[in-house]
């Protein structure tokens, strides 16, 4: 291992003691709960969006987890500001790897990405594309 991963390892660290965007949002466009089942990781996901409806303004994240989840629902509260809608659908389990800067073992794929699958099932709610019932639990 390089001093590459050990300054990532730093950052996943860093957001898991110190989360960006941690806490509630007053008036979200859509909230939605997340689990994996695997280890019990639970995650919220709070979104605000533009007047149009289409841009991410505000995000916050509340939960309980490992490192993984946390840093990873943490780093991606950061980098959802801004995006459209359609930018959030078309994150994948590469691009929240690639954030958290270190090889993830498969068992915890499903920690790194709980966030992203939260946020995209919110998003598939709010546009009354998903049952609002449903409950998302990490299937990577």
């Amino acid at each position: 291992m390089g001093l590459g991963s050990d300054m990532y390892r730093q950052q996943i660290l860093d957001h898991y003691k110190n989360p960006r965007n941690y806490g509630d949002l007053e008036d979200p466009d859509f909230t939605h709960v997340g689990e994996n089942p695997s280890c019990g990781d639970t995650i919220r996901m709070q979104v605000a969006l533009d007047d149009a409806g289409e841009t991410i303004d505000a995000v916050r994240f509340t939960g309980d987890g490992c490192a993984i989840s946390m840093a990873s629902a943490s780093m991606l509260s950061e980098r959802l500001h801004g995006m459209s809608i359609e930018e959030l659908e078309e994150l994948d389990t590469d691009d929240v790897t690639e954030m958290l800067g270190v090889d993830i073992s498969p068992m915890r794929v499903k920690c790194a990405v709980l966030g992203r699958q939260v946020a995209q099932d919110g998003s598939k709610i709010y546009r009354g594309e998903l049952d609002p019932d449903d409950h998302t639990e990490t299937e990577e």
